[in-house]
């Protein structure tokens, strides 16, 4: 498959990696230029282009660039043909993105994305911390996969995300449309807790819409607390073990 991926982050530089070892045709850019992109993570093939050129002849576009950032793409994204898959694997957090009114009253964060790109999205890849993402990677059938959720409103979207989540070493469930995508919502059960394909459905349907933001803000407060600031992201243990016991 021939993949555009914006950006190389935290969860984008593994997605460039994985899917290419997993033998697609990746092409990455960020906002700073192709050849800011380290080579390590084109060794598998992988193009570093502009970002122009990473939405040109591709069957699926990812989307792994901060939530504040997605409205200045979207006249590029509107170029792209209607059967070409987008999947966003962005989260809203608002001392980052600063307060968005939609979302605050209530919008799923998926909703806003497609409303901003104004085409169908699928959600993956944000309910898994960037550590976890990077070293707990299983092949298909191992009893210890970890299982991440996947929402999209068309069939041929949700269809491709899923297939790209196994490929990336991670079980796909299927989490039903981008209208339910709230219950993969950082402060969510499922979010960042590492469960597996048995546990995962009972995690989306214990989530509760509105104590999400409190329980985001408070692991936010506790990372930046232990971590010094708000851009490193935990380990992938220390990270999973303290989300999970906020959802306790």
């Amino acid at each position: 498959m021939k993949i555009g991926i914006l950006g190389t982050g935290h969860i984008g530089k593994t997605l460039i990696v994985r899917l290419s070892q997993a033998g697609h045709e990746v092409k990455v850019a960020n906002s700073r230029g192709p050849e800011t992109i380290d080579a390590e993570l084109l060794s598998f093939g992988a193009r570093a282009v502009t970002t122009e050129d990473a939405l040109v002849d591709v069957d699926a576009v990812i989307l792994s660039i901060p939530l504040n950032r997605i409205s200045g793409i979207a006249s590029l994204v509107a170029r792209l043909p209607e059967e070409t898959v987008v999947i966003d694997t962005s989260n809203y957090y608002p001392f980052r993105d600063k307060k968005i009114d939609a979302i605050e009253q209530g919008q799923a964060e998926s909703l806003w994305v497609a409303e901003q790109l104004g085409r169908p999205i699928a959600k993956a890849w944000n309910a898994i911390g960037s550590a976890s993402l990077a070293k707990k990677a299983k092949p298909a059938g191992a009893s210890d996969r970890i299982a991440i959720p996947v929402a999209a409103d068309r069939d041929h979207d949700r269809k491709v995300a899923m297939s790209l989540v196994n490929d990336t070493g991670l079980d796909a469930f299927d989490a039903g449309s981008l209208a339910n995508s709230w219950r993969q919502q950082p402060g969510a059960p499922v979010y960042c807790t590492d469960l597996s394909y048995a546990e995962i459905g009972a995690a989306l349907d214990a989530a509760e819409r509105h104590r999400l933001p409190k329980r985001r803000d408070l692991g936010v407060a506790v990372m930046q607390e232990r971590l010094g600031d708000g851009t490193t992201n935990p380990d992938e243990e220390w990270g999973v073990r303290l989300v999970r016991a906020i959802n306790m």
